[in-house]
């Protein structure tokens, strides 16, 4: 059976997340339920991550096995047809080895946070930032997501319903900049822990108002303990950037 690797992106507002369930709507349900109408199979589309309900994608990577082979652009435009109305796009098809997994090949995965710095509501933005109207110090959030580059237990940034074997991982790539109104915190690892991006903006968030010092973050780190972690952000401002393989 040939396989397909598709990279795709999706507005993640109106779904319960990637992962099929039996009676909310899902990314990995829009995307079975299109490939039944394209080409009459029950698919498993197989993602190199989990998105939760509300977070969005720009690379999200799957993989997904056919009885027949298809040229990849017949797959590409077949499921922007059977998509619709979804706000989904597989942006590209190609055909790959079976030995290709979306989700274990993958070597890091690539997140992007968006935060909206600014007092006015949002309108074009509205459930794809998170807006903060108070005045947040970019510079000093990056210089203290610095500190938790490397290996560490992250059980601080975990939630308390993470199925991870273990808390500890290695964080790749954490930096935070501003352009005018939008702060983007951009983060790399090769894994992460359920809710650990959403917790550690949510923690920088209290760094950039001035209310926690680097050493405060730090602290909160080495202490492993959820209840030192700040307010978790906001699943809107969320996005699975890409994945490298």
């Amino acid at each position: 059976m040939p396989r397909y690797k598709l990279t795709i992106e999706y507005d993640g507002t109106s779904y319960a997340g990637w992962q099929i369930q039996a009676d909310r709507e899902t990314v990995q349900g829009a995307l079975a339920q299109a490939f039944r109408r394209f080409c009459g199979e029950d698919v498993l589309v197989a993602g190199a991550g989990r998105t939760d309900a509300g977070v969005h994608a720009t690379g999200q990577v799957a993989h997904v096995d056919l009885s027949r082979h298809w040229r990849c652009d017949t797959v590409r435009d077949a499921m922007t047809a059977q998509l619709r109305p979804h706000p989904i796009a597989v942006l590209h098809a190609e055909e790959v080895p079976d030995t290709f997994d979306a989700r274990f090949s993958a070597i890091k995965r690539h997140y992007l946070y968006r935060i909206v710095n600014r007092r006015p509501d949002l309108a074009l933005d509205r459930d794809r930032a998170w807006r903060i109207p108070q005045k947040l110090d970019a510079g000093a959030m990056h210089d203290a997501a610095q500190r938790l580059l490397g290996k560490h237990d992250f059980s601080t940034f975990r939630a308390a319903e993470c199925q991870a074997a273990s808390p500890l991982k290695t964080l790749d790539q954490l930096d935070v900049f501003r352009s005018g109104d939008e702060i983007r915190i951009v983060t790399s690892a090769r894994s992460f822990l359920h809710h650990q991006v959403r917790s550690m903006v949510g923690s920088l968030m209290r760094v950039g108002e001035g209310r926690w010092s680097a050493d405060d973050l730090e602290a909160a780190l080495k202490a492993a303990d959820r209840t030192r972690c700040g307010p978790m952000a906001p699943a809107a401002g969320l996005y699975l950037a890409a994945v490298s393989y």
